[in-house]
């Protein structure tokens, strides 16, 4: 298993999902003595078989709680622009989402502080020191291939431009999807810099389908032989790999003879500000990170514990390190993409036209 990066981000359409009873735009009205909560939350550890970690998580919560639980799903970055909006009319009370976006958060105020009990064992690399957010399942960046298709995956960068991937490689949309976004922060860090990075998705374009607002609805083309090529993240592809088999995981190095790279994209979970059932949304979080739901993340949702004393042992968390053995893990300068994330989107429309 490789170690931790210092700080922690799979993205999807404004596809709305519920658990509980919720009114017809998508929101409950806000009860304050209502046993409820409304999570909104970047797609991944929900799954459209009702075996997903959130599925098991809300379920449990609300039988030990009697706490309902009101899901509304969608792209990492659409989750913070939807908080923004209601900023006047708060409706949300926990929010979940990935890198940079759990900072953006939080820099336009959106965020409350509350440590939830247990977070003390996670790692001060996955959580805000201002208690803002904290990690509640750990992750990774990664690119899924065909494996029906191609024998072996794209080995660089390089590999992906081949024109045998034309109009079969798709990346879902930087600023709106969190693994969109890592795309352009992975080819920062791998071309070094901003110019070469955008050189390289521009000479990229000619073999990407074009703009997606979800990374989750690109697993099941890519499964199905529509792509060859798609970006995802290690938690959401290797979960749904027992109805998606065809899937396989990879991870681009950045030349000929490198080894490949990836970086953290934990699920951040934070109390909104203002949020209209703040106790039960405490209540909440203190579950998420508790020891038992912890010891869950791998076996139920396919992904890696942010707490540093449990230690997974079943099959899944053997299978996720064995994904990981051999992959360099750098750390993305998580102050500068968050000051210049802009800048960098803005560039990479003008390269690729989009």
């Amino acid at each position: 298993m490789p170690s931790r990066p210092h700080r922690p981000l799979a993205a999807g359409a404004a596809v709305l999902a519920l658990a509980g009873s919720v009114t017809a735009c998508g929101t409950p009205a806000a009860d304050a003595q209502a046993k409820e909560i409304t999570v909104y939350s970047a797609d991944g550890l929900k799954s459209e078989q009702g075996d997903g970690f959130y599925d098991k998580v809300f379920k449990d919560f609300e039988k030990q709680t009697g706490i309902k639980v009101n899901y509304v799903e969608s792209g990492s970055g659409a989750a913070v622009q939807r908080l923004a909006r209601e900023r006047a009319n708060t409706k949300a009370d926990v929010l979940v989402t990935l890198p940079p976006f759990i900072q953006q958060a939080d820099d336009k105020g959106l965020l409350d502080i509350y440590r939830p009990h247990g977070s003390e064992q996670v790692a001060a690399a996955d959580k805000d020191p201002g208690g803002k957010w904290v990690s509640i399942v750990n992750n990774y960046f990664c690119f899924i291939y065909n494996r029906k298709e191609l024998p072996q995956p794209p080995a660089t960068w390089q590999d992906l431009a081949d024109h045998r991937f034309a109009g079969k490689l798709q990346y879902s949309t930087p600023g709106v999807a969190g693994d969109g976004t890592a795309v352009l922060i992975k080819a920062l860090h791998d071309f070094g810099g901003q110019g070469p990075a955008m050189d390289f998705l521009k000479k990229l374009q000619a073999n990407n389908v074009g703009p997606s607002s979800s990374t989750g609805q690109l697993a099941p083309k890519t499964d199905k032989g529509e792509l060859l090529i798609a970006n995802g993240d290690v938690q959401m592809n290797y979960a749904n790999m027992k109805s998606m088999p065809h899937q396989g995981i990879f991870f681009p190095a950045p030349k000929p003879g490198a080894r490949p790279t990836t970086f953290a994209l934990p699920y951040a979970a934070g109390l909104v500000k203002d949020a209209p059932h703040a106790a039960n949304a405490r209540k909440f979080l203190d579950y998420l990170i508790s020891k038992p739901v912890q010891q869950q993340v791998s076996a139920v949702g396919g992904g890696f514990t942010s707490r540093k004393d449990v230690k997974a042992t079943d099959p899944n968390a053997a299978a996720l390190a064995k994904i990981m053995n051999g992959v360099d893990v750098f750390e993305p300068d998580w102050n500068d993409i968050d000051k210049n994330l802009d800048t960098y989107i803005n560039a990479w429309k003008t390269a690729t036209g989009s």
